[in-house]
């Protein structure tokens, strides 16, 4: 995998979690050195980018310590995608609520537009891209 996509997916991943950039510039900047998808697993406290080639690279998540909720709960997952959305909280806030909320990771497809929340026990949220119309409508 060439630097300049390295460079862009740790900085994405920085930038997040110092909450100094947007979902939606993330989204930009990924779709511009063709990452396909990522992935955020809790449990590893790490995040996985995911480009058409099979090529990966793997950024930390960061020191976040609070522990996964057992039972998912899909409206606690929802109300803080509202909130990050509205902008009342940051990135890592929002790891920390879904953790709550008994989220075990999430995948962002960035060309399917949308993203889907994962429970321990196959549990699923799928929330379209904000400016995206739900699928199937």
């Amino acid at each position: 995998m060439d630097q300049e996509r390295i460079v862009v997916m740790h900085e994405c991943s920085v930038l997040s979690l110092e909450g100094n950039i947007s979902f939606p510039e993330v989204v930009r900047k990924l779709q511009a050195i063709g990452v396909e998808r990522y992935h955020a697993d809790f449990s590893r406290r790490e995040k996985t980018y995911y480009l058409p080639s099979g090529e990966t690279y793997v950024a930390s998540l960061g020191d976040l310590t609070e522990p996964i909720a057992r039972a998912f709960s899909a409206s606690a997952v929802d109300a803080a995608l509202k909130r990050i959305q509205r902008g009342e909280i940051v990135y890592a806030e929002f790891l920390r609520q879904i953790m709550a909320a008994g989220c075990v990771g999430y995948f962002v497809h960035i060309t399917g537009r949308c993203a889907q929340y994962l429970g321990r026990n196959g549990d699923v949220h799928l929330e379209p891209f904000p400016s995206a119309p739900k699928p199937g409508l």
